[in-house]
């Protein structure tokens, strides 16, 4: 018996000091503050309304470096441009993961894009591609012809409602515009006459394609979630989504080898990745498939039509919201380019007010407010917070540009503010991050703002725009909609009076 309680005694002792030595070697750690969290579910019960709103009403309360748990994922939302610095830039290399959600790795064939890649080799070789054959400047500036000869085929179809006096839903129209430039960069195909694509159902596809990508019970709650995602049919729409996609661009892959494009004078995006595909040699350690090009044609697909057109609408939403500010910029537009039948790029290096208009509407409506969210690939400090490794990290670049610590009256839109303020959006300025910053950043912005520039300085230069009768400008419906990006909910509609 004297035996048996030595015995137990000695066991107590030993799983004591584990315990002693365990908690001498882990800290406690200094986690961000946090909402209170219910058992099992965390705070996902309190999530309500759009997210980057609710994040920044929170983010008074708790401070700019957020703790979230939704179920068992470890979310931290940062609200403040030194923390934002701090995960785009100080600590970009560990923060520059991205989350694998459920239907972002079977939408992306397993991460095999730019935008949701995980941080390697074959996302720096995909994104250099994508660069060299259609983001760089050079390759921006050979697609000119194609954004000048939409946009003319655009003010053509509005004159004809300018004739009528008829409304034109503008959120449609700079969405088709956006596709129609797009499509026929990336893609060779024309909206209008191909028979590749239902031009009436692009946007009821994309706002599906970014639907099945948002997260999911799955993603918060591994090793059961998946029941309420079937039971609720997400995975059915997931694999409806993918085949439709998957289908299309396959489609376009067989035309372009089929008509042996790749010979032609001015060829797309297809032909060049095609012919990269086909000279590559069996030895090289990143070889280029069918999967990864449909994933960077899914990137182009997505990110580059939605952001455009929506920031065009907020543009051309806010100057019908403040006439003062439109009739400024027309003034300006008309008095620099004179008497024109049609506008070219070279004519944007005159305008300098609509560019103030441009960055203002990116300040307060960023295309996604929440940028994509980063992943922690290890331990780090922000903002004297310890951040686990395997964190997701969402820059609220929402809650940043209305930050009234950096700017004088947030919430109002007041262009001139940039006038003597050297502040800009390519991912320098962390109080201003539309597109990103640091390994990141989005490399499309050169595309997407010549695309928003001209189309903005054609609609100023040809037409006054005026409210359908009744209206005013407080009447003018701003409530948002959208997952990963946010667009006007209800359409923006204006009436075309043709400039004499």
């Amino acid at each position: 018996m004297a035996i048996l309680v030595s015995f137990l005694c000695l066991l107590l002792l030993t799983l004591v000091s584990l315990i002693l030595v365990k908690k001498g070697k882990s800290p406690k750690r200094n986690l961000p503050p946090s909402p209170r969290k219910l058992p099992v579910i965390g705070n996902l019960h309190q999530l309500k309304g759009m997210p980057h709103r609710y994040f920044r009403q929170l983010s008074k309360k708790f401070g700019p470096v957020m703790l979230f748990r939704l179920g068992y994922t470890p979310v931290v939302v940062i609200s403040s441009r030194e923390a934002a610095e701090q995960v785009l830039r100080t600590h970009d290399l560990v923060c520059c993961g991205r989350p694998m959600t459920v239907g972002i790795e079977k939408f992306t064939r397993q991460g095999k894009v730019i935008g949701f890649a995980p941080y390697g080799e074959g996302w720096r070789e995909l994104r250099k591609i994508a660069v060299l054959e259609f983001f760089s400047p050079k390759k921006v500036r050979s697609f000119r012809h194609i954004r000048e000869e939409e946009n003319n085929l655009l003010i053509k179809k509005l004159s004809e409602s300018a004739s009528k006096q008829s409304p034109v839903d503008l959120s449609i129209t700079l969405f088709q515009l956006a596709a129609c430039i797009v499509l026929r960069v990336a893609f060779g195909q024309n909206i209008l006459e191909s028979k590749l694509i239902d031009k009436d159902k692009i946007w009821e596809i994309m706002e599906e394609a970014q639907d099945v990508q948002a997260s999911s019970f799955s993603d918060f709650f591994p090793g059961f979630g998946w029941l309420i995602d079937w039971f609720s049919g997400k995975y059915k729409k997931l694999d409806k989504v993918c085949m439709e996609f998957d289908h299309f661009f396959q489609e376009v892959i067989d035309e372009h080898l089929k008509h042996g494009r790749t010979d032609q004078d001015r060829p797309d995006f297809v032909d060049a990745v095609l012919k990269i595909m086909e000279e590559q040699g069996e030895d090289e350690y990143f070889r280029l498939s069918i999967d990864h090009i449909k994933g960077v044609f899914s990137d182009i697909f997505l990110a580059g039509i939605d952001t455009s057109a929506i920031t065009m609408t907020w543009a051309m939403t806010e100057l019908a919201r403040n006439p003062r500010a439109m009739r400024k910029a027309q003034e300006e537009i008309r008095n620099c380019i004179g008497k024109k039948e049609t506008i070219t790029e070279d004519d944007l290096d005159r305008i300098h007010y609509l560019k103030l208009v441009i960055k203002e509407t990116l300040r307060l409506h960023p295309a996604a407010p929440l940028l994509l969210p980063r992943l922690t690939m290890g331990p780090v400090q922000i903002q004297g917070y310890d951040i686990p490794p395997r964190t997701w990290l969402q820059v609220n670049a929402f809650a940043i540009a209305r930050d009234p610590e950096n700017w004088e009256n947030p919430d109002e839109f007041i262009p001139e503010r940039f006038i003597d303020r050297p502040t800009d959006y390519r991912g320098q300025h962390f109080e201003l991050l539309p597109f990103g910053s640091g390994r990141r950043t989005c490399p499309g912005i050169s595309m997407a703002v010549v695309t928003v520039e001209l189309a903005l300085l054609n609609l100023l230069y040809f037409f006054d725009w005026e409210l359908p009768d009744g209206m005013s400008e407080k009447d003018i419906d701003m409530e948002e909609t959208g997952s990963f990006t946010i667009a006007k909910k209800e359409p923006l509609k204006l009436v075309p009076v043709r400039h004499v």
